[in-house]
């Protein structure tokens, strides 16, 4: 499966306050969801001692999939195509590596 078809696929599901001109409601969803990925690794820490265990494992596989779908949803009422947001990235990332500029801050490094 292509990002395009996840986004094309995952707006069936997309059921929100004005859906197609509401980027408010998946930003906010997208900021819960990955608040919930950093609390089962939260927990992996406090409770299995770092180790990802394979009921959380499947935990977090869940977590993942919502952000998809708030990265995906996102993408959509901003008009961006979310291969093309994840092709950006990859040369964004390569282009930090040729030049050295992986570790630091900013967003134009």
């Amino acid at each position: 499966m292509t990002f395009e078809e996840y986004q094309r696929r995952s707006r069936e599901s997309a059921i929100y306050p004005n859906q197609g001109k509401n980027f408010v409601y998946p930003t906010l969803g997208l900021s819960g969801e990955a608040g919930e990925v950093a609390e089962k690794v939260k927990k992996a820490i406090r409770d299995e001692g770092g180790v990802i265990v394979k009921e959380r494992r499947a935990d977090l596989r869940k977590e993942l999939g919502d952000v998809l779908w708030y990265v995906a949803q996102l993408a959509s009422e901003l008009g961006l195509s979310l291969d093309d947001v994840a092709e950006e990235n990859l040369q964004k990332l390569a282009s930090r590596k040729n030049r050295g500029q992986l570790h630091g801050s900013g967003d134009n490094r």
